[in-house]
């Protein structure tokens, strides 16, 4: 098997971001060497890009959900955040149906669903519930980097008190479990940051790291030979950049984000982890304030695709 026998489902997110513009050209750059089956609406492509779809070695599933009569780029609407729930569902749909073997979501507006009447966070939280399990971890990858995520999206004030023994653990052991099956590495190490500077300076600093990070990993020692931590961020993540990690196991959201973006923004990447499934998109929103202008670097998705077809193989392998 090789990667062109990887079937991938690209959804094209919210319509009115740029989802249909890095889709096109996306489909454009890698058609000829992936099997891509894009879940959309036809009309918008053809209005955004001027042309309709043409996918050479794969598909096009037309939903037809969106009025055209009024369509417009850059616009935070429900009938868009609706239909672009409605891709999704279609994606899982094809993944039951065994029609393809991965996902990859472009952008979708929270906002826009919140006022279609889908309540979730983002795609994470959905696809967790429609997976059936609570277990599930936001892994942020670029050609430098790989974080896991214990919290995801909520306020920085609420992070302290949302770690707990259990989080932790079950981020370690997904992730461990993910970095063997999907990346291909038979002997992980992993490292796990602090919440506080200097990783609290053994509790001079806040106390998160003696009372509920070391717990969890003592607990996993044993079991996980190549776990250390906790390490203050900054000194895990200048490691795990020279190489000595093969991933970072980060308290909040933007620990990982930022030195993330900073080391290649262009090649990240958001994989979910837990699913049963393979899931990437690109590392960026819908950038309402550009769509339909034609000047989006689709290099993001391109990198979201190329990965869902690696892991995909590598967990068909393993």
């Amino acid at each position: 098997m090789s990667l062109f026998d990887v079937r991938i489902g690209i959804t094209m997110g919210d319509p009115s971001g740029i989802g249909p513009e890095i889709c096109a050209k996306a489909v454009k750059a890698l058609g000829k060497n992936y099997r891509l089956t894009v879940i959309g609406d036809a009309g918008v492509w053809k209005k955004v890009t001027g042309s309709k779809p043409r996918i050479v070695n794969g598909g096009f599933v037309d939903l037809h959900n969106v009025d055209l009569r009024n369509f417009r780029s850059g616009r935070v609407k429900a009938e868009y955040g609706r239909a672009s729930m409605q891709y999704l569902e279609e994606a899982i749909r094809l993944l039951r149906s065994g029609w393809i073997d991965c996902v990859v979501t472009c952008p979708i507006s929270k906002e826009a669903i919140n006022k279609a009447g889908f309540h979730y966070s983002g795609h994470t939280e959905y696809l967790a519930e429609k997976a059936g399990t609570k277990d599930v971890v936001m892994m942020l990858v670029n050609d430098q980097l790989r974080f896991s995520l214990v919290t995801r999206h909520i306020p920085l004030e609420k992070v302290p008190a949302a770690l707990n023994k259990n989080n932790i653990v079950q981020t370690i052991k997904i992730t461990t479990a993910a970095l063997r099956e999907m990346f291909g590495i038979k002997k992980p190490r992993l490292v796990v940051c602090g919440i506080n500077p200097h990783g609290s300076d053994n509790g001079l600093i806040g106390d998160e790291e003696n009372k509920v990070i070391l717990p969890a990993l003592k607990a996993l020692k044993n079991k996980f030979p190549g776990l250390s931590g906790p390490l203050g961020a900054d000194v895990a993540i200048a490691k795990a950049q020279e190489g000595l990690f093969d991933g970072v196991v980060a308290m909040y959201h933007d620990q990982a984000l930022i030195p993330l973006k900073l080391t290649g923004d262009e090649t990240g990447v958001n994989i979910s982890l837990g699913l049963g499934f393979v899931r990437t998109s690109p590392l960026h929103g819908t950038a309402f304030d550009i769509a339909g202008k034609n000047i989006v670097n689709p290099a993001s998705l391109i990198a979201a695709i190329k990965l869902a077809a690696k892991c995909t193989l590598n967990r068909k392998k393993a």
